[in-house]
Protein backbone atom coordinates (compact mmCIF):
# COMPACT_ATOMS: atom_id res chain seq x y z
CA UNK A 1 0.00 0.00 0.00
CA UNK A 2 1.20 3.31 -1.32
CA UNK A 3 2.02 6.18 0.98
CA UNK A 4 -1.13 8.48 -1.33
CA UNK A 5 -3.32 5.26 -0.36
CA UNK A 6 -2.46 5.19 3.77
CA UNK A 7 -3.16 9.18 3.47
CA UNK A 8 -6.58 9.07 1.45
CA UNK A 9 -7.36 5.95 4.25
CA UNK A 10 -6.37 8.16 7.59
CA UNK A 11 -8.26 10.84 6.00
CA UNK A 12 -11.25 9.14 5.36
CA UNK A 13 -11.34 7.92 8.74
CA UNK A 14 -10.92 11.45 10.77
CA UNK A 15 -13.62 12.25 8.53
CA UNK A 16 -15.62 9.66 9.55
CA UNK A 17 -14.89 10.58 13.34
CA UNK A 18 -15.86 14.25 12.54
CA UNK A 19 -18.90 13.52 10.68
CA UNK A 20 -19.88 11.64 13.47
CA UNK A 21 -19.59 14.34 16.30
CA UNK A 22 -21.63 16.70 13.80
CA UNK A 23 -24.32 13.94 13.16
CA UNK A 24 -24.67 13.61 17.15
CA UNK A 25 -24.41 17.05 17.82
CA UNK A 26 -28.71 17.56 17.74
CA UNK A 27 -28.83 14.79 20.39
CA UNK A 28 -29.01 17.88 23.10
CA UNK A 29 -32.12 19.20 21.34
CA UNK A 30 -33.80 15.51 21.03
CA UNK A 31 -32.95 15.02 24.67
CA UNK A 32 -35.00 18.21 25.67
CA UNK A 33 -37.52 16.89 23.51
CA UNK A 34 -38.08 13.13 24.42
CA UNK A 35 -38.17 14.78 28.05
CA UNK A 36 -40.97 17.12 27.35
CA UNK A 37 -43.02 14.71 24.98
CA UNK A 38 -42.87 17.50 22.65
CA UNK A 39 -41.37 19.44 19.70
CA UNK A 40 -42.00 22.89 21.44
CA UNK A 41 -41.00 25.64 18.74
CA UNK A 42 -38.01 23.34 17.05
CA UNK A 43 -38.39 23.12 13.25
CA UNK A 44 -37.93 19.43 11.94
CA UNK A 45 -37.40 21.10 8.18
CA UNK A 46 -33.79 20.41 8.49
CA UNK A 47 -33.92 16.90 9.43
CA UNK A 48 -35.43 15.21 6.60
CA UNK A 49 -33.68 17.68 4.24
CA UNK A 50 -30.25 16.37 5.77
CA UNK A 51 -31.43 12.84 5.25
CA UNK A 52 -31.80 13.23 2.02
CA UNK A 53 -27.87 14.77 1.42
CA UNK A 54 -26.77 11.18 3.68
CA UNK A 55 -28.71 8.95 1.33
CA UNK A 56 -27.62 10.47 -1.66
CA UNK A 57 -24.27 10.72 -0.86
CA UNK A 58 -23.99 7.06 0.76
CA UNK A 59 -25.04 5.63 -2.42
CA UNK A 60 -22.82 7.50 -4.43
CA UNK A 61 -19.87 5.55 -2.26
CA UNK A 62 -21.16 2.43 -3.02
CA UNK A 63 -18.46 0.52 -4.90
CA UNK A 64 -20.98 0.09 -7.93
CA UNK A 65 -20.78 3.66 -8.56
CA UNK A 66 -17.57 5.26 -7.46
CA UNK A 67 -14.24 3.83 -6.57
CA UNK A 68 -12.29 3.45 -3.30
CA UNK A 69 -15.40 5.93 -1.46
CA UNK A 70 -16.65 2.94 0.87
CA UNK A 71 -16.03 5.35 3.87
CA UNK A 72 -18.40 8.01 2.22
CA UNK A 73 -20.85 5.05 2.54
CA UNK A 74 -19.72 3.94 5.96
CA UNK A 75 -19.94 7.82 7.76
CA UNK A 76 -23.20 8.77 5.79
CA UNK A 77 -25.01 5.23 6.09
CA UNK A 78 -24.73 6.09 9.91
CA UNK A 79 -25.61 9.58 9.53
CA UNK A 80 -29.15 8.78 7.48
CA UNK A 81 -30.01 6.24 10.22
CA UNK A 82 -29.41 9.02 12.65
CA UNK A 83 -31.48 11.23 10.84
CA UNK A 84 -33.94 9.19 10.18
CA UNK A 85 -34.52 8.28 13.58
CA UNK A 86 -34.43 12.04 14.28
CA UNK A 87 -37.22 12.06 12.00
CA UNK A 88 -39.22 9.72 13.49
CA UNK A 89 -39.13 11.54 17.00
CA UNK A 90 -40.59 14.72 15.22
CA UNK A 91 -43.42 12.43 13.55
CA UNK A 92 -44.08 11.49 17.10
CA UNK A 93 -44.05 14.42 18.99
CA UNK A 94 -44.63 17.33 16.67
CA UNK A 95 -47.75 19.38 16.75
CA UNK A 96 -49.74 18.80 14.00
CA UNK A 97 -48.91 21.50 11.58
CA UNK A 98 -45.34 20.61 11.81
CA UNK A 99 -45.74 16.74 11.89
CA UNK A 100 -47.54 17.55 8.32
CA UNK A 101 -44.52 19.25 7.02
CA UNK A 102 -42.01 16.64 8.01
CA UNK A 103 -44.30 13.56 6.86
CA UNK A 104 -44.57 15.25 3.30
CA UNK A 105 -40.68 16.42 3.31
CA UNK A 106 -40.02 12.67 4.80
CA UNK A 107 -42.02 11.30 1.15
CA UNK A 108 -40.17 13.56 -0.67
CA UNK A 109 -36.73 12.44 0.24
CA UNK A 110 -37.86 8.91 -0.14
CA UNK A 111 -39.07 9.75 -4.00
CA UNK A 112 -35.87 11.81 -4.85
CA UNK A 113 -33.76 8.95 -3.28
CA UNK A 114 -35.66 6.18 -4.90
CA UNK A 115 -35.84 8.42 -7.98
CA UNK A 116 -31.99 8.74 -8.46
CA UNK A 117 -30.97 5.31 -7.53
CA UNK A 118 -33.62 3.57 -9.89
CA UNK A 119 -32.64 5.80 -12.94
CA UNK A 120 -28.61 5.17 -11.68
CA UNK A 121 -29.39 1.34 -11.95
CA UNK A 122 -31.56 0.68 -14.98
CA UNK A 123 -30.45 3.55 -17.19
CA UNK A 124 -27.49 4.51 -16.47
CA UNK A 125 -23.62 2.93 -16.74
CA UNK A 126 -19.75 3.49 -15.64
CA UNK A 127 -18.56 6.81 -15.77
CA UNK A 128 -22.56 8.34 -16.85
CA UNK A 129 -23.75 6.62 -13.68
CA UNK A 130 -20.91 8.23 -11.32
CA UNK A 131 -21.32 11.71 -13.05
CA UNK A 132 -25.34 11.49 -12.07
CA UNK A 133 -25.04 10.52 -8.80
CA UNK A 134 -21.72 12.58 -7.90
CA UNK A 135 -23.77 15.40 -9.10
CA UNK A 136 -26.99 15.16 -7.07
CA UNK A 137 -25.40 14.57 -4.09
CA UNK A 138 -22.37 17.53 -4.74
CA UNK A 139 -25.13 20.03 -5.23
CA UNK A 140 -27.33 18.66 -1.57
CA UNK A 141 -23.74 19.17 -0.07
CA UNK A 142 -22.67 22.56 -0.93
CA UNK A 143 -26.58 23.51 0.24
CA UNK A 144 -26.00 22.12 3.28
CA UNK A 145 -22.51 23.54 3.88
CA UNK A 146 -23.89 26.74 3.04
CA UNK A 147 -26.68 26.54 5.72
CA UNK A 148 -23.99 28.84 8.21
CA UNK A 149 -24.21 31.80 6.24
CA UNK A 150 -27.03 33.10 8.00
CA UNK A 151 -25.58 32.54 11.34
CA UNK A 152 -22.46 34.07 9.71
CA UNK A 153 -24.49 37.40 8.66
CA UNK A 154 -26.03 37.49 12.02
CA UNK A 155 -22.28 37.67 14.30
CA UNK A 156 -20.91 40.22 12.03
CA UNK A 157 -24.32 42.09 12.61
CA UNK A 158 -24.21 42.24 15.99
CA UNK A 159 -20.57 41.65 16.52
CA UNK A 160 -21.11 38.42 18.95
CA UNK A 161 -20.47 35.06 18.51
CA UNK A 162 -23.22 34.06 20.98
CA UNK A 163 -25.01 31.77 18.74
CA UNK A 164 -22.37 29.90 17.00
CA UNK A 165 -20.57 27.44 19.08
CA UNK A 166 -17.03 27.40 18.84
CA UNK A 167 -16.77 23.42 18.65
CA UNK A 168 -19.21 22.78 16.12
CA UNK A 169 -17.64 25.73 13.92
CA UNK A 170 -14.26 23.48 14.83
CA UNK A 171 -15.91 20.34 13.31
CA UNK A 172 -17.39 21.77 10.53
CA UNK A 173 -13.75 22.98 9.56
CA UNK A 174 -12.42 19.81 10.52
CA UNK A 175 -15.02 17.51 8.91
CA UNK A 176 -14.55 19.39 5.52
CA UNK A 177 -10.99 19.89 5.51
CA UNK A 178 -10.32 15.65 5.89
CA UNK A 179 -12.73 15.31 3.25
CA UNK A 180 -11.28 17.60 0.99
CA UNK A 181 -8.27 15.99 1.06
CA UNK A 182 -9.97 12.79 1.10
CA UNK A 183 -11.49 13.50 -1.95
CA UNK A 184 -7.82 14.95 -3.77
CA UNK A 185 -6.04 11.95 -2.57
CA UNK A 186 -8.67 10.38 -4.54
CA UNK A 187 -8.84 12.61 -7.62
CA UNK A 188 -12.64 12.82 -6.86
CA UNK A 189 -14.15 16.07 -7.96
CA UNK A 190 -17.34 15.62 -6.71
CA UNK A 191 -16.09 14.85 -3.12
CA UNK A 192 -13.40 17.56 -2.74
CA UNK A 193 -15.52 20.37 -4.49
CA UNK A 194 -18.42 20.21 -2.16
CA UNK A 195 -15.80 19.93 0.92
CA UNK A 196 -13.60 22.62 -0.12
CA UNK A 197 -16.20 25.05 0.17
CA UNK A 198 -17.18 23.62 3.42
CA UNK A 199 -13.59 23.59 4.91
CA UNK A 200 -13.88 27.61 3.67
CA UNK A 201 -16.94 28.11 5.20
CA UNK A 202 -15.44 26.13 8.26
CA UNK A 203 -12.44 28.34 8.47
CA UNK A 204 -14.68 31.74 8.23
CA UNK A 205 -16.63 30.63 11.42
CA UNK A 206 -13.15 30.44 13.03
CA UNK A 207 -11.72 33.81 11.59
CA UNK A 208 -15.62 35.32 12.83
CA UNK A 209 -14.90 33.80 16.25
CA UNK A 210 -11.55 34.84 16.19
CA UNK A 211 -12.60 38.65 16.11
CA UNK A 212 -15.58 38.13 18.14
CA UNK A 213 -14.91 35.64 20.97
CA UNK A 214 -14.48 38.84 23.68
CA UNK A 215 -17.53 40.66 22.82
CA UNK A 216 -19.89 39.46 25.15
CA UNK A 217 -22.90 40.74 23.06
CA UNK A 218 -26.66 41.38 23.82
CA UNK A 219 -26.81 38.60 27.12
CA UNK A 220 -23.44 39.00 28.72
CA UNK A 221 -21.69 36.57 26.79
CA UNK A 222 -23.65 33.52 28.21
CA UNK A 223 -25.49 30.83 26.03
CA UNK A 224 -28.67 32.09 25.56
CA UNK A 225 -30.84 29.84 28.23
CA UNK A 226 -34.22 27.94 27.49
CA UNK A 227 -37.18 28.43 29.16
CA UNK A 228 -35.84 24.67 30.84
CA UNK A 229 -32.17 25.37 30.86
CA UNK A 230 -31.04 24.45 27.32
CA UNK A 231 -28.51 26.39 25.53
CA UNK A 232 -27.44 27.51 22.04
CA UNK A 233 -26.31 23.94 21.66
CA UNK A 234 -30.11 23.11 20.79
CA UNK A 235 -30.99 23.56 17.60
CA UNK A 236 -33.79 24.09 14.91
CA UNK A 237 -35.99 27.25 17.10
CA UNK A 238 -38.47 28.12 14.16
CA UNK A 239 -40.00 30.99 15.89
CA UNK A 240 -39.28 33.99 18.61
CA UNK A 241 -35.89 35.98 18.95
CA UNK A 242 -34.33 36.22 15.63
CA UNK A 243 -30.44 35.62 16.58
CA UNK A 244 -31.60 32.71 18.58
CA UNK A 245 -33.59 31.07 15.76
CA UNK A 246 -30.68 31.45 13.57
CA UNK A 247 -27.88 30.59 15.78
CA UNK A 248 -29.57 27.34 16.91
CA UNK A 249 -30.32 26.72 13.25
CA UNK A 250 -26.85 26.06 12.23
CA UNK A 251 -25.95 23.67 14.70
CA UNK A 252 -28.18 20.84 12.34
CA UNK A 253 -27.41 21.58 9.08
CA UNK A 254 -23.60 21.15 9.13
CA UNK A 255 -24.43 17.61 10.65
CA UNK A 256 -25.32 16.67 6.31
CA UNK A 257 -21.70 16.69 4.91
CA UNK A 258 -20.32 13.48 5.94
CA UNK A 259 -17.97 12.92 3.08
CA UNK A 260 -19.29 14.31 0.37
Amino acid sequence: MGIVSILHTVFGVFGDATGLFLFLAPMITFRRILKNKSTEEFSGIPYPMTLLNCLLSAWYGLPFISENNTLVTVINGTGAAIEAVYVLIFLIYAPKKEKAKVFWLAIFVLAAFSTVAVVSVAALHGKTRRYFCGFAASVFSVIMYGSPLSIMRTVIRTKSVEFMPFFLSLFVFLCGTSWFIFGLLGNDPFVYVSNGFGSVLGALQLILYAIYRNNKGEKGGKPAETKDGGSSMEMGLRNGNEHLERGKTIAVLPTANGGL
